[in-house]
């Protein structure tokens, strides 16, 4: 995704808050203060976001032999933390609020809430594209499209507080808001997680990949097997494969076979296979003549005879 438009939304959602924050504060309504918080959340995921874009860039070097694209995880991990902390805190407001009720002017928080869901509205278009691609983008866009609900909720009950005096209705918009935010949060952090741990990739099957490593012909078993991601979208792979064959040429072959299945059915790119023989009497895998004897080997024999 281009940094443009990240640059520009954050810009956008920094604007917003502060108006947000300033007709919360005057209007008295927690739901705007919240959608502010919100939108300032907003514009921190996608600094982080476009801070992890550019780090994900850079190419392998000795310190991060794999690349820099991990990046984007540890992003999306952060983000979805700042959710859940945004989320608790404003539920713990609108509790406090409930027992001790403030007053709540209506227009203001209508007004304000209806800019809000025009800019939310617009950064969610602006980013959109990328959140097809990357769970670091699309944990920014679902910043923001939970944001533009929560100012749609707002503006509800912004107006019934103008028709019935319902103050109560900024509240129940808070703790739906609240409660959307964590339940959003709590949907990415399991697959965010697994990924940085290393877990076996979500569509694919141990079971199922070491059936067609060992249905592969000239492998007669596989084990040490281990697949893990590398990024959201690469994997890798490594195992020992036991050869029918014993010599280095006919693993090459080997290895080019399972290279291939490994690529077509699991879109596995990076695969490490290694020869193991500990299964088969001790063979070596390599077959090396004796080399031819030289000059004084005879004598030197002879000396160690004696």
């Amino acid at each position: 995704m281009a940094d443009g438009r990240l640059a520009w939304a954050i810009a956008i959602n920094v604007l917003l808050t502060v108006v947000q924050v300033a007709a919360g504060v005057l209007s008295g309504s927690l739901g705007l203060i919240a959608d502010a918080l919100h939108n300032l959340s907003d514009a921190a995921s996608m600094g982080i976001a476009l801070l992890a874009q550019r780090i994900a860039r850079r190419p392998a070097d000795r310190l991060m032999t794999f690349g820099y694209q991990r990046a984007e995880l540890v992003a999306t991990l952060i983000n979805v933390t700042a959710l859940l902390l945004v989320g608790g805190y404003l539920l713990v407001e609108a509790i406090t609020r409930f027992v001790s009720p403030q007053p709540v002017q209506g227009w203001p928080v209508v007004i304000v809430a209806g800019v809000a869901l025009l800019i939310d509205t617009l950064t969610a278009l602006i980013i959109a594209r990328g959140a097809a691609h990357s769970l670091n983008i699309r944990a920014a866009f679902l910043h923001n499209v939970t944001d533009a609900l929560a100012s749609l909720g707002v503006i509800v009950a912004g107006t019934l507080i103008l028709l019935y005096d319902l103050t109560v209705a900024d509240l129940l918009v808070t703790v739906a808001i609240s409660a959307y935010v964590i339940w959003q949060a709590l949907g990415l952090l399991p697959r965010t997680v697994r990924l940085l741990m290393g877990a076996m990739p979500d569509d694919l099957e141990y079971d199922a990949i070491a059936a067609a490593l060992r249905a592969t012909p000239g492998v007669r078993d596989v084990h040490h097997l281990h697949v893990w991601s590398l990024d959201e979208h690469r994997r890798a792979l490594e195992a020992h494969l036991v050869p029918e064959a014993d010599d280095l040429a006919a693993f090459e072959l080997i290895k080019r076979r399972v290279r291939a299945v490994l690529q077509e059915r699991f879109r596995v790119e990076h695969a490490t296979l290694e020869p193991c023989v500990a299964d088969r009497e001790a063979v070596p895998i390599v077959r090396m003549a004796r080399p031819p004897p030289q000059p004084g080997d005879d004598r030197h024999a002879a000396r160690h005879q004696h």
